[in-house]
């Protein structure tokens, strides 16, 4: 039994099914469209890298103007003085309490012309050639602002991203979803057991459960602000607290910003587990142009999955550590490390020689929303820049869920379901004329899609 558990965890490619030539043959003679059609309909294991950055700005728009479903509340943004930061949001209650000289430079969200409303959407993503990391990280975030503390937006806006998921076929979501700033509409910190119950309603009600997607949380922790040991500190307690939901911290924000690099925490973290029973940890790592040791310092924190881990390929000792060790998982991020231009050129990129070294490897989203991509796009750009094999596409379904740190029992099921769900595509596609049945397929795709391989669904 634990022979096959191992096999099913880490994908020996060895026992190739019968599917392996006939996914050859369909990389080989499907039009482009034909083949993310088929990758939309492949059964997905989990996006373990997963921002609030996932959802779509025309979703967070629609919510935040519907009183139904953003608890009454009411926004403003930025949109008449282009010289400052345009489109950045406030709630109502901070707006009340501006001079009026800067209530003029803002206008209700829902009062935006079309156009206006286009301009506002294309704010809070990176649609156009060289916007890059400064855009992503001292744009995009920063000008989200106010939405950011509306329990009922963030919710709502996560439970969006759910549901588009559980069209791509996805079976796990572990997002981050974090409660530190969360306010009322009077401006109030709402406590964080109102928080995790709300949550936790939220996620139960029919419309979720129908997705099939069964979703945990992270808590994030910004790393180069003061104070953020004790930050750490205290997240660290509640997610122990609420294990049943939360399921890991993780250090985020910009690492070429050297006051949040791993070691700072390493004194904090042996603290925590001298008190705490252990609790997983993802921790981003390695998302940077040189060379460092910030992975090794982030294993030391207790790190059992690294997030992005770019830069690992010019670590060669940690990189073979993790490819002789195989208790790590690096969350490969395609598209967002295209983006941020931390790796332009995607030929470069070190996801294949981790693949194909043994360094246990998934692709996530990351922040899909302000790529304005999907989890089909991450699966197609591995295929068609790599040529992945049929055993090296389904083990990265397979490796999303067995590093996930969702509870035992229902990891066992997800995992189980993934082998089923996976032998029923085969079978279904196995026959040479299959792919005549992808026409009842109805794939959504987004601008990332549009605008680099021309498919417009």
């Amino acid at each position: 039994m634990r022979f096959l558990v191992f096999l099913l965890a880490f994908g020996v490619a060895a026992f190739a099914t019968p599917f392996e030539n006939r996914f050859e043959e369909i990389k080989r003679n499907a039009t482009p469209a034909e083949l993310y059609t088929f990758l939309y309909a492949l059964p997905k294991g989990g996006d373990l890298h997963n921002h609030s950055g996932a959802e779509r700005p025309e979703w967070i728009y629609a919510i935040c103007t519907d009183p139904a479903r953003n608890g009454g509340d009411t926004f403003y943004t930025r949109a008449r003085f282009a010289g400052l930061m345009r489109f950045h949001n406030i709630r109502q209650f901070n707006y009340d309490q501006l001079p009026a000289g800067d209530r003029e430079q803002y206008v209700r969200l829902d009062s935006l012309t079309a156009a206006e409303r286009a301009a506002w959407c294309n704010s809070l993503r990176l649609d156009e050639p060289g916007e890059g990391r400064k855009e992503f990280f001292f744009g995009l975030w920063p000008r989200r602002g106010e939405i950011s503390n509306n329990l009922q937006v963030c919710t709502e806006s996560l439970v969006e991203a759910i549901k588009a998921f559980g069209a791509e076929h996805l079976a796990y979501l572990e997002t981050q979803f974090s409660i530190d700033r969360m306010a009322d509409n009077l401006g109030r910190p709402i406590s964080t057991d109102d928080i995790v119950a709300f949550v936790k309603h939220r996620l139960a009600q029919p419309d979720v459960v129908a997705t099939g997607v069964t979703v945990r949380l992270q808590h994030a922790v910004l790393r180069f602000l003061p104070g953020a040991e004790q930050q750490v500190e205290t997240i660290y307690a509640f997610v122990a607290a609420n294990r049943d939901l939360y399921v890991n911290l993780n250090l985020v924000g910009i690492e070429e910003n050297e006051a949040g690099k791993p070691s700072r925490f390493l004194a904090t973290f042996r603290k925590l587990r001298a008190r705490y029973p252990t609790l997983p940890l993802s921790i981003h790592a390695g998302e940077m142009d040189g060379a460092d040791r910030h992975i090794r310092d982030t294993l030391l924190l207790g790190a059992t999955r690294i997030g992005h881990g770019v830069n690992l390929i010019k670590d060669p000792d940690t990189l073979l550590l993790l490819a002789h060790s195989r208790r790590v998982l690096v969350e490969v991020n395609l598209i967002s490390n295209r983006l941020l231009e931390y790796t332009p050129d995607l030929s470069r990129h070190p996801f294949p020689e981790y693949l194909r070294l043994g360094v246990p490897v998934c692709l996530n989203t990351d922040d899909s929303g302000m790529w304005d991509s999907n989890m089909t796009d991450e699966y197609y750009t591995a295929v068609t820049n790599f040529n992945l094999s049929w055993s090296e596409l389904v083990a990265l379904g397979r490796n999303s869920l067995t590093y996930s740190f969702v509870q035992p029992e229902v990891k066992a099921k997800l995992l189980a379901d993934y082998e089923r769900r996976v032998a029923d595509f085969e079978a279904k596609y196995l026959p040479a004329e299959s792919l005549a049945q992808l026409t009842t397929v109805k794939p959504v795709s987004y601008g990332y899609a549009k605008r680099n391989w021309g498919f417009e669904f």
